[in-house]
């Protein structure tokens, strides 16, 4: 795995962490179509998120959360549609798209923010 797919995954394990102590039930992770992936499928009570995670390890040139583009989030509600039209959830939920992004300088605890209801 390279440096890049380290990182990446990094911030994945503090998104899960975060997420799971803010009370959201992972559903899945890295899930993948033909459209690309999603990050983090949870569920906060009867509503379903769809997160994207991005991590840095400086903000010298922006925040992750700056990485997140309206391509980006666009890109979001397709690979949930996918995704809903593939899991068939057994109930009905409200959707809510997210991003958590992790910042892990070269020492000390990583930061987190965590965007609800970006699109």
């Amino acid at each position: 795995m390279g440096a890049l797919q380290e990182l990446g995954r990094y911030g994945e394990d503090v998104a899960v962490r975060h997420l799971h102590d803010q009370g959201l039930v992972i559903l899945e992770r890295n899930w993948r179509c033909r459209a690309g992936e999603i990050d983090i499928v949870a569920r906060h009570g009867d509503v379903l998120v769809f997160c994207e995670v991005k991590t840095r390890r400086s903000d010298r040139f922006g925040s992750p959360v700056e990485a997140v583009t309206p391509r980006k989030l666009a890109r979001m509600r397709v690979l949930a549609a996918a995704w809903l039209a593939e899991r068939r959830p057994p109930y009905a939920a409200d959707l809510r798209f997210d991003v958590v992004s992790v910042l892990r300088p070269p020492s000390g605890p990583a930061r987190v923010e965590h965007l609800q209801g970006v699109c």
